[in-house]
């Protein structure tokens, strides 16, 4: 059912709205059975955990978060935009992903022309 890889896999990293987390999964798990290695936000601001629990900590830690995932964008061969919806920091990662040359895909492909 599943074959093994003659070559090396193509890695494709998740952008999109942290709203998305289980749909973010889901492609994950897609993703990676279709052979892919995936790259994926690691840190869910909007779920309460103790490591942002104090929002001067948001504060601090939002913008590096931003700066890992350009980072994460730049490793990858591909984007893939989760959700049907785009907001101002998933539009700016898509700017940047195609300023990049990246080939970028869409799990809802109709939401395309708002990225834009």
């Amino acid at each position: 059912m599943f074959a093994l890889l003659a070559q090396e896999p193509t890695v494709v990293v998740l952008c999109g709205s942290t709203r998305f987390m289980e749909e973010m999964a889901q492609a994950n798990a897609q993703e990676t059975a279709a052979g892919r290695i995936v790259l994926a936000p690691g840190c869910d601001l909007k779920t309460p955990h103790s490591l942002w629990a104090d929002p001067a900590a948001v504060e601090a830690l939002k913008p590096m978060l931003d700066a890992l995932h350009r980072a994460k964008i730049r490793m990858a061969d591909e984007v893939l935009v989760v959700g049907d919806y785009v907001g101002d920091s998933t539009r700016s990662e898509i700017q940047y992903a195609r300023q990049l040359g990246k080939t970028i895909r869409y799990t809802h492909p109709e939401i395309e022309e708002t990225a834009e």
